[in-house]
């Protein structure tokens, strides 16, 4: 299992979960975890993400996930667990 952290923010909108997770399931990469709110008006998700089975580089879906974001007006980022491992160590 190779995890990852997406994170989704920007003003709500219909279709944000939809396109995002569309993305993810045609491109194998499983979300073991989801949270998502609405703040007066803004969306914020956050999922934890397994990649390892994923049919592209962690690049690839990177940049996907920003060409996703600007479509739907979002920021989307994401992130190897890794980074949170370490920065915990600290």
């Amino acid at each position: 299992m190779k995890k990852a952290i997406i994170t989704v923010v920007g003003k709500d909108c219909v279709g944000i979960i939809a396109k995002v997770c569309t993305y993810l399931a045609e491109h194998r990469i499983n979300i073991l975890d989801i949270s998502q709110t609405i703040v007066q008006g803004y969306f914020n998700m956050m999922m934890i993400t397994d990649i390892a089975g994923a049919d592209c580089d962690f690049i690839t879906i990177q940049s996907s996930l920003d060409v996703i974001g600007n479509e739907i007006g979002c920021i989307i980022r994401i992130q190897d667990e890794a980074i949170f491992d370490v920065m915990h160590r600290i």
